[in-house]
């Protein structure tokens, strides 16, 4: 009995099987959470040459109001997703055994009409767009709309008007796969849906249990590099060092957004005051110390924390290096007045990301152009389409729109800092037009996905220093 008693409490002691979910039930009781919690946040971010000090006012007072206001305009708030798409890797658990992580559709009569109008076609830029097929079919004919309540936690909304579908359709650009990190859903598929982000925001569902705890643990044991010799099957602050650079920076990467998205959770959570009637959404701090805190996590989770920093600002890196074909976008809609707006807030966005220094470096990664640093590349690239595929695994709708898109996001950005597309252009003569569909281009979904991808890095940064005050008081 002793020897069980000791294997589950190492199970938990476990960094990685902490940041899964299994953790204790209740924090640590000691005042000194904000220092425990926020240990490591300071000095220079690890791979980087800036401080976590600097990341955060310029986050917190450059970057995160300029997201705020822009990533929920129509440009940005619509994202492409298939829901149906089977788990590769293992057969399906049935997903969330509730009816509240179902996806669910309403009339058109329940729907706001608030919806812009397309004006013009963007096809003489980026050619003819296909029809996405969307799951608008199998509509109520009858009843009121179900938004989902708050008891609904996995709730999917899907609400798009018939115009805004026929819309959506023409802003799809084609793709271009050849040096993609990501496993991208087919806008053919008639299982491809159009999702409203604001409709449905990343927020505490309650899933977890084990298959929420597979999906992590098959993405950090399978999936992320480890040295070949004398250690167990994950990589933690411990042994992380043992790696080459590149293979640290994918590990810091993926520890950085699982952190992120704990944060998420954390930040949007359901309180129910065990009353009826009485839930409200807000910030969990001792959710926040069980998830965080070294003492519940053997010493990991103040270096999880440092690790969202790291792929921040391998994110905002990539945003620079990218803003040359991005300031050329027209960000098209059809909404004349709102497409000035945001093509006005995005140039302003980027002029602020530009101006950061000093950015991540991407160019001491993949060196030498070696067979070997090729095959690191594509080693590198393949680890993390897989960790894409992992997300059709996923259990909860609304999880998997937002793994989904963050996933896809800090593809993007892999594709761009690592593709050689960039590094090849001019970036004070750069034309969108001669951009050779061989060499590069960007969907518009990678577009959403990137942006969003980041501005949910940024509104985690924003979160720790609300998360740190609370701790404090």
């Amino acid at each position: 009995m002793a020897n069980i008693l000791l294997l589950l409490l190492s199970l938990c002691l476990s960094p990685v099987w902490c940041q899964f979910g299994f953790l204790p039930s209740k924090a640590p009781a000691s005042p000194a959470i904000a220092d425990r919690c926020f240990c490591e946040l300071k000095g220079n971010v690890d791979e980087c040459e800036c401080s976590v000090d600097f990341v955060d006012k310029f986050n917190n007072y450059r970057i995160y109001p300029r997201l705020k206001s822009l990533l929920p305009k129509n440009y940005f708030r619509f994202f492409t997703v298939n829901l149906k798409k089977p788990c590769p890797f293992w057969p399906d658990e049935g997903g969330c055994a509730s009816t509240a992580c179902a996806v669910e559709s309403c009339t058109e009569a329940n729907i706001p009409r608030e919806i812009f109008q397309i004006k013009e076609n963007m096809s003489n830029l980026f050619g003819p767009a296909n029809n996405p097929k969307l799951l608008l079919t199998e509509v109520q004919t009858a009843g009121t709309c179900s938004e989902g309540s708050d008891e609904e936690l996995g709730y999917l909304n899907t609400t798009l008007t018939k115009q805004m579908s026929a819309d959506l359709a023409l802003w799809k650009l084609h793709d271009d796969t050849q040096h993609s990190f990501c496993d991208v859903d087919d806008d053919n598929n008639i299982d491809t849906v159009f999702v409203d982000l604001l409709l449905n925001p990343e927020r505490y569902t309650g899933y977890k249990g084990p298959s929420a705890q597979r999906i992590w643990k098959t993405i950090y044991e399978e999936n992320c590099f480890k040295p070949k010799r004398g250690y167990g099957p994950y990589i933690d602050s411990t042994n992380v060092g043992d790696l080459c650079l590149e293979k640290r920076a994918f590990y810091r990467a993926i520890s950085g957004l699982h952190a992120s998205i704990n944060i998420h959770l954390c930040a949007q959570y359901l309180h129910s005051h065990g009353v009826p009637g009485m839930q409200h959404w807000g910030m969990n701090l001792e959710e926040f110390q069980i998830r965080f805190d070294p003492e519940t996590t053997n010493g990991e989770g103040p270096k999880w924390l440092r690790n969202l920093y790291f792929l921040y600002l391998l994110e905002l890196r990539a945003i620079a290096k990218a803003a040359p074909y991005l300031e050329q976008l027209p960000f098209y809609t059809g909404n004349e007045t709102e497409d000035t707006e945001v093509n006005a807030a995005v140039y302003d966005l980027l002029n602020q990301i530009k101006s950061f220094q000093p950015h991540f470096n991407e160019s001491s990664m993949f060196t030498g152009g070696s067979k070997q640093a090729q095959k690191l590349k594509e080693e590198f690239r393949h680890h993390f389409r897989n960790i894409t595929r992992i997300m059709d695994c996923v259990g909860c709708d609304k999880c998997k729109v937002w793994g989904k898109l963050q996933t896809q996001g800090l593809g993007t950005a892999l594709k761009i800092l690592f593709s050689g597309s960039f590094d090849k252009a001019n970036p004070t003569a750069f034309d969108l037009k001669s951009m050779k569909r061989s060499r590069f281009q960007l969907t518009r979904n990678e577009i959403v996905a990137l942006f969003n991808a980041f501005g949910r890095l940024s509104n985690s940064i924003y979160n720790l220093e609300t998360f740190r005050q609370a701790a404090e008081n």
